[in-house]
């Protein structure tokens, strides 16, 4: 499976990111890519206004996400982005959402919300209480997750668990001390928790660190991008997959329950 990451600068003007989103998507797809992941909180974003993301919040069906419908009608592209959906008056849903063939075929709504680093991203946003489910791209199963998703492993292990081959993390990683490596150190955990691939897109400019990657299930980086916009790609080899499985069997190994929901 071919896989590419989309990486940029969220705009306040969520045509502009509408346009940024297609045009790595239209890229993607004419490079062979399988599945496209872009950043979390693609629809609007502004260094002086933390809450735009969710002032800006739109209906699932609305005018974001219909032109990357339209995009995706007449290819097998899969593109994985979060953007924030409205719910009651004022407050809005951290959701990721899948899109091929011209329909969003998957979403998931971000259970770990981001209260930390003095952040409090439950303030306006509302939290999940359902697993994301899995997808098929190219043969690979895919399991889904969000952010700040990715500091807990029991959610990853419970979708690798569940038979997930790929891990796929939108983010808007927060720049502060230490935090490269935070991200950094924890794909690399997390792949070597469920020995599945990862595949995170981390929003770039001016508040988010940038420093995409897709790492191997052996914690090996094998593409990655630094703090500015790009586009790049990397083959998932489903032998490569097998062989990790059967030299590091911790799926199978693991004398621990299987994780569940509180």
């Amino acid at each position: 499976m071919k896989v590419a990451i989309g990486q940029f600068a969220v705009s306040h003007l969520w045509q502009e990111n509408v346009q940024t989103c297609l045009h790595y998507m239209d890229t993607a797809h004419a490079e062979g890519a399988d599945l496209l992941v872009l950043p979390e909180a693609v629809l609007a974003r502004d260094d002086n206004d933390p809450d735009l993301s969710v002032k800006s919040a739109q209906a699932v069906h609305h005018e974001f996400i219909q032109p990357l419908c339209e995009q995706s009608r007449n290819n097998q592209l899969t593109t994985i982005l979060t953007l924030h959906v409205k719910t009651t008056a004022g407050r809005a849903a951290n959701t990721l959402l899948a899109i091929r063939e011209g329909e969003v075929i998957a979403r998931y709504q971000k259970l770990h919300l981001y209260d930390a680093f003095n952040v409090q991203e439950s303030r306006l946003v509302d939290a999940g209480d359902t697993l994301p489910p899995l997808i098929e791209v190219a043969g690979f199963k895919v399991g889904l997750m969000t952010c700040y998703d990715l500091r807990f492993p029991e959610m990853a292990l419970s979708l690798a668990l569940a038979g997930a081959e790929v891990l796929v993390l939108p983010a808007a990683w927060l720049r502060g001390p230490n935090k490269e490596m935070h991200w950094s150190t924890l794909l690399a955990a997390r792949a070597l928790d469920t020995t599945c691939y990862v595949v995170a897109s981390g929003e770039c400019g001016n508040k988010n660190i940038g420093h995409s990657q897709i790492v191997d299930p052996l914690g090996v980086v094998m593409a990655a991008a630094n703090q500015r916009p790009a586009l790049f790609y990397a083959e998932l080899e489903s032998q490569h997959l097998s062989e990790v499985r059967a030299m590091l069997p911790v799926l199978k190994n693991r004398r621990f329950a299987i994780p569940h929901l509180l």
